[in-house]
């Protein structure tokens, strides 16, 4: 049976609040900081920053010189790759992870999300604070509310018409649904301007049109009407389809903390954190496709922590978690999404009968 221990309180997007002493994730924190592993890394990030619009401008140029021509698609692969990299520097300047100054993480944010991708900083980010705050959980964790997929059997017996016969057939649909994510991420955006206030939007809305306005342009210049629309279609669905890939096996099929059980309500940060994330083994190559996110634990942990220092906190969690006899979940790319795909094929069983 777990510890009781009080929940850590935390304080957004970035690190937690300090954890009373005694508590099982002190220890682990006093190490971490001792070697400087939340310490930023400004000019690693800059470098890579850099690397990555370069990357953009050579694969735009492609396009521009490929012309009006059916091989303009193949360039829809690496920019939905590319387009990827911008959506990950979004991702850690929302966690405070590239700069310590708020100012300056929201411009990174706002540039990469809503002006590079059309997708909203504020959106993502009120969304990923509560999915951080708590993982899994069945009434807090927005990322496992009922939507076009359901995570628990007692959402699936919810389900009627269309959405059931959705949830029978979950698993086998859910990279297929995944094509289609690229757009909704706009769509997403461009709703939640009405819960904004209205400097925040006043911010956001003319940067997520700038990007219509932009895209539209890039791809009316160079081709005909015909092959943009195409071209658009192909490369949102692929970089749906990657990120999709890439928070697919973080906590699918993890522990999923029941609002009515008191041994879940009594857990930790550690416990919270660790218990409902999974990490994915790998090396350089693995690190980059999933832009870190494949140390998962580590990174639920210290969400403020620098990508390139995931890797170097791992063997302290794992000897931490180990001393304490608490499971630390890690796995291979594969196995990760077998596991994803067999808690959504499990949930969806009782409506096959």
């Amino acid at each position: 049976m777990p510890q009781a221990t009080m929940p850590q309180p935390t304080t957004g997007l970035g690190a937690p609040a300090e954890p009373r002493a005694g508590s099982e994730f002190a220890p682990l924190l006093k190490t971490v900081k001792g070697q400087g592993l939340l310490d930023r890394r400004t000019g690693w990030y800059a470098t890579r920053i850099v690397v990555n619009l370069l990357a953009l401008a050579a694969t735009i140029a492609g396009m521009v010189l490929t012309g009006d021509t059916w091989w303009n698609l193949l360039l829809a692969v690496p920019l939905s790759v590319f387009w990827a990299r911008s959506a990950f520097f979004g991702h850690d300047a929302g966690h405070a992870q590239i700069t310590r100054g708020k100012g300056a993480g929201r411009l990174i944010g706002l540039f990469h999300s809503d002006l590079l991708l059309g997708m909203s900083y504020a959106w993502w980010n009120d969304k990923h604070n509560r999915h951080h705050a708590n993982p899994n959980h069945l009434d807090k964790d927005p990322d496992v509310g009922v939507g076009a997929l359901v995570w628990t059997q007692r959402q699936a017996e919810q389900r009627e018409g269309f959405a059931r016969w959705l949830t029978r057939n979950q698993a086998r649909l859910f990279f297929p649904m995944l094509l289609l994510e690229g757009i909704a991420l706009k769509v997403y955006g461009f709703q939640d301007l009405k819960r904004q206030p209205s400097r925040e939007r006043a911010v956001e809305a003319p940067l997520l049109i700038a990007h219509l306005v932009g895209y539209a342009t890039l791809l009316l210049t160079v081709m005909s009407p015909g092959k943009a629309l195409v071209f658009a279609l192909v490369h949102h669905a692929l970089f749906g389809l990657h990120l999709g890939m890439t928070f697919a096996p973080n906590h699918k099929g993890m522990e999923m903390p029941d609002p009515n059980d008191p041994g879940h309500s009594n857990w930790g940060h550690l416990r919270r954190q660790v218990l409902t994330s999974r990490n994915v083994r790998g090396g350089v190559l693995t690190d980059w496709f999933l832009g870190g996110l494949n140390y998962q634990i580590e990174h639920h942990l210290f969400p403020n922590m620098p990508r390139p220092h995931l890797r170097l906190a791992q063997s302290m969690v794992r000897a931490h978690c180990a001393a304490l006899g608490i499971p630390y979940a890690e796995t291979s790319l594969t196995d990760s999404y077998r596991q994803a795909l067999g808690h959504m094929h499990e949930v969806g069983a009782p409506l096959r009968k």
